[in-house]
């Protein structure tokens, strides 16, 4: 379901809503429901995001591969789909948001051409990215991350043909094990980098454990599955290499003291996910660095409002939480938004503001747990060896950064100076937090001394003839 641009002289919204994932979508549901005028973007050609892409025109089949949290969004998607026929939000597929401005004018790339929108207030429900993983071969053919596995998998039911090998730490390396497990791929084995099991850590947190007992029982199942089918894991692993000259041919790691080498073509890696925060930045909001999560996230207040008055900023691409909490911050934010748009409705919002608060609090009460049971290896965040590739973009490396440093480089954006770090296609979104980690050490400051990259519009990669075409 989609609908056009509107004319030039019906641009302006009460409410514009960037990305269509279970904030976006949660959003966008109850702002309908308020009577606000809403415009829902996106850059997909359908609603779901990244958790439930293609979640509405999915076969059944991929729906039993991908399992259960996938299959949730369906209902959202199709109640939202209906406000979207009967008017009730306007939804733009494939529109990429190349600049918001802090007078909430939001700048749009849709069909070609660039054309902006005016809002009173706009949320940014962007979602999540992975968390980039610098090791020696990371660039090579053949390796990706698991996320990106998983994408394909969605989107077009592609896996890869010859044994997998998975290597990283946290939850969704080990759903994509089951999910590749159910599709049939040969794992060749996974390669588990966290520490083990800290069994104090467990004791400290069992209260929390057993009210997010949902999400414990969900990982104890897949981890039991993984048994059951006979993959080979490695547990601590450490030193992980990628090796191989025009495309990848072996992995190299350290597993119980032992080196071992395991011949593959394929390798997906995953460290966890930390928000994509471009826009937030780029708007020059308020961030600071989460230690137990580590990396930026935007500072919001209690209705989940940025720094910048009138923009809100909800699910994973504010802190990581999940597509459930995804779900309760962006109908949270909603209220807020609705509190604010319309203040005749504030006694109505606080009881269920209050509701979606406690049920966002039970969610999360596993977070704690889960940031330092899978808190990555400083080696796979902060590379030892200076020839390992940092900025892919402009091929920059961890030991030319660590120069920059000690020729008085204080911070990322003089990177850009000395080397063109961050300032690739990706914008900084592959190399920031690397970088960020890297001068901390390098220096002795902490990263939230060092701080991040000035984004700068384009948020998103646009030609000089698509801006030529630009229709305010």
């Amino acid at each position: 379901m989609t609908q056009t641009a509107p004319e030039k002289n019906d641009n302006t919204f009460d409410l514009v809503i960037i990305g269509a994932g279970p904030a976006g979508m949660s959003a966008a549901l109850r702002a309908g429901k308020s009577g606000l005028k809403t415009l829902l973007l996106d850059e997909q050609p359908e609603l779901g995001g990244q958790i439930y892409r293609n979640i509405t025109t999915t076969d059944s089949q991929r729906v039993e591969i991908l399992g259960s949290d996938y299959a949730h969004g369906k209902t959202m998607a199709e109640t939202l789909n209906a406000y979207i026929a009967n008017g009730k939000v306007t939804y733009w597929n494939n529109a990429s948001v190349w600049q918001v401005d802090t007078d909430k004018t939001v700048y749009v790339l849709l069909n070609g051409k660039s054309t902006t929108v005016h809002a009173k207030a706009v949320l940014i429900a962007t979602g999540a990215m992975e968390r980039p993983f610098p090791v020696h071969g990371w660039t090579l053919p053949g390796v990706m991350t698991a996320g990106a596995g998983q994408i394909l998998l969605k989107n077009a039911a592609l896996v890869p043909s010859s044994p997998v090998v998975l290597a990283g730490c946290g939850p969704l390396l080990y759903l994509i094990a089951v999910q590749y497990l159910k599709a049939k791929v040969p794992i060749r084995a996974i390669l588990d980098t966290t520490p083990g099991t800290d069994w104090r850590l467990v004791l400290r947190h069992v209260r929390n454990l057993l009210v997010g007992w949902q999400y414990v029982s969900k990982g104890l199942n897949l981890l039991k599955a993984i048994k059951n089918a006979g993959i080979v894991l490695h547990h601590s692993v450490q030193g992980l290499r990628l090796e191989g000259k025009e495309q990848l041919e072996k992995v190299v790691f350290v597993s119980g003291g032992k080196e071992h080498v395991l011949p593959t073509q394929v390798c997906l890696l995953h460290q966890g996910v930390v928000p994509n925060t471009q826009i937030s930045w780029s708007l020059r909001a308020n961030h600071v660095w989460d230690d137990a999560q580590l990396c930026w996230v935007p500072v919001l207040d209690e209705w989940c409002q940025l720094s910048i008055p009138g923009i809100f900023s909800a699910g994973d691409g504010a802190s990581i939480g999940g597509a459930l909490v995804a779900a309760l911050q962006g109908e949270l934010a909603a209220l807020g938004i609705i509190r604010q748009l319309q203040p005749t409705k504030a006694g109505q919002v606080e009881p269920n503001a209050t509701e979606l608060r406690k049920a966002i609090e039970r969610h999360l009460a596993i977070r704690p747990f889960l940031n330092y049971q899978y808190r990555p290896r400083d080696e796979y965040r902060i590379p030892k060896d200076n020839d390992v590739m940092v900025c892919r973009c402009e091929e920059v490396t961890a030991g030319e950064i660590r120069a920059q440093v000690k020729l008085g480089c204080s911070g990322p954006n003089q990177t850009k100076s000395f080397s063109r770090c961050g300032m690739g296609p990706c914008q900084g979104r592959m190399c920031g937090l690397t970088v960020t980690e890297l001068i901390a050490q390098t220096s002795g400051k902490t990263p939230q001394e060092v701080g991040y990259y000035r984004v700068r519009p384009p948020i998103k990669a646009l030609t000089l003839g698509q801006l030529a075409q630009f229709e305010p």
